[in-house]
């Protein structure tokens, strides 16, 4: 009785998140979950990770993409079971807790937000090396205007919006890689560089095994964005098929291009001598480019970092903006925020995350060092948390769907519980981390007080939220 009494709930859960729109295709999902995943952090954010581990940078990369396979595994088997907007912070919320949900989901859209200001910004930047003599506000202000407009006209123009950015990104990577790999081998009568670099300066290893661990607080942010497959379930056209699909091919292609790119950047420049920088004349890309004498590799590189940075503002308001209708339609945010118009976009939802990222944007720039220090923190923390929070999830789920007897799950993670319990165990030991990796501390140090924060509210004010009102 009570495992019937139990699945009626979960039934009504899931169910208060109707009324989106269902008109993404796995060819869509696919290139968004890559257009979330691929950003500036791998075009100029690579160089940190370089220079903390050597050509081992490799390794990290390796072991960067054996944790996005197992969160993909526990995902697509949740996600295909449950395709709501609301995704991994409700699944917490089934499973796990209503702390859970609530603290999985407000963490999310927080960290979503500040790092869209961070790439609304990052545009600006991008904009004036071509244009020196203009506003950086101008820039923020038309980026932000341009996104937000695509978020507006459906889920049908952000897919294909986000499609065609992300094939930009795509086709800078494999052309960087094939260009990359004719310079390092030799035949005929080329004559290619060799591989001495992988093994120059230091060896292979240079920071030994250390190296390779502490670079992995930079190399997993290469992945974080690719969870963006299991909030777009909730709006997918036939998500048994879609998701698993999407999910499938968009982590091979990762691996092929983060792998790939990584062997041809070490193999074709000594590691010592990429210099981390913000400038987008410091990227390695364009180093390598400028290399091997192609020219205008500048504005070439300037092109695709901003395209990337465009796709990822696009992709990340996506995500906050359907993780806020969750809360809403769950209880803890105001109703308002749950109603979607006839096109199926929650506005009141997509308004208030812009609001959300113009203060974070806002915030950052009249306080630089200071205040965007911490904001950056609370987002490394909160991306982290929540790819944690989803291995732990799984544990649960998993467990409860067996006890209630439900039907055999369509696509089933292998090797549970123990590939569910090291997937989760690496992204604790990463967070665990971030103290004695350099520029990393702020994770710990504004992380936990936020969550500290967020948990406060729950229990005071939200321990038993409302019913929602559904329009």
């Amino acid at each position: 009785m009570s495992t019937q009494l139990e699945q009626n709930e979960d039934a009504a859960t899931l169910s208060r998140e109707s009324g989106l729109s269902r008109q993404l295709t796995a060819r869509q999902m696919g290139m968004i979950a890559i257009g979330g995943a691929i950003g500036t952090g791998l075009f100029l954010g690579s160089a940190l990770a370089v220079r903390t581990a050597g050509p081992a940078v490799i390794l990290s990369y390796l072991i960067g993409a054996i944790i996005a396979l197992l969160m993909m595994g526990v995902l697509s088997e949740m996600a295909v079971a449950h395709p709501t907007a609301g995704s991994f912070g409700l699944y917490a919320e089934l499973y796990v807790s209503r702390w859970a949900g609530f603290a999985v989901r407000y963490t999310y859209w927080a960290a979503q937000c500040i790092a869209i200001g961070g790439e609304a910004t990052a545009v600006a930047t991008y904009c004036q090396w071509w244009f020196p003599h203009t506003a950086l506000w101008i820039w923020v202000v038309a980026s932000s205007a341009l996104v937000i407009g695509v978020n507006t006209f459906g889920v049908g123009g952000f897919g294909e919006f986000e499609y065609w950015f992300s094939s930009i990104k795509v086709t800078a990577i494999i052309a960087f890689i094939a260009v990359g790999i004719f310079e390092l081998v030799s035949f005929g009568s080329h004559k290619g560089s060799g591989l001495s670099n992988f093994t120059a300066h230091g060896g292979f290893l240079p920071f030994g095994f250390k190296g390779v661990w502490m670079a992995m607080a930079f190399v997993i942010f290469s992945y974080i964005g690719t969870e963006v497959i299991a909030v777009t379930a909730g709006e997918a056209k036939d998500p048994q098929t879609a998701i698993p699909r999407a999910l499938r091919t968009m982590v091979s292609r990762l691996i092929l291009f983060y792998v790939g790119a990584m062997v041809v950047l070490v193999g074709l420049m000594p590691w010592n001598q990429i210099q981390p920088g913000a400038a987008i004349t410091a990227s390695p890309f364009v180093r390598v480019f400028e290399s091997i004498h192609i020219p205008g590799a500048s504005h070439i590189m300037n092109m695709v970092v901003l395209t990337a940075a465009l796709s990822s503002m696009n992709c990340n308001l996506y995500l906050c903006t359907r993780t806020m209708f969750s809360l809403s339609r769950g209880g803890y945010a105001p109703d308002t925020l749950g109603r979607v118009t006839t096109k199926g976009v929650p506005v009141g939802a997509l308004l208030i995350s812009s609001v959300g990222i113009f203060v974070a944007s806002v915030v950052a720039y009249i306080y630089p060092q200071t205040a965007y220090v911490y904001l950056f923190g609370i987002a490394l923390f909160g991306a982290l948390f929540v790819w944690m929070m989803i291995f732990i999830t799984h544990l649960f789920f998993r467990r409860a769907w067996v006890a209630r007897g439900n039907a055999k799950l369509p696509v089933r993670m292998i090797g549970f519980p123990y590939l569910t319990i090291l997937g989760g165990a690496l992204v604790a030991a990463i967070i665990l981390t971030t103290p004695w990796v350099e520029g990393m501390q702020p994770a710990l140090e504004a992380g936990l007080p936020w969550l500290a924060f967020v948990s406060v509210i729950y229990f005071v004010w939200m321990r038993k939220p409302k019913a929602p009102a559904i329009e």
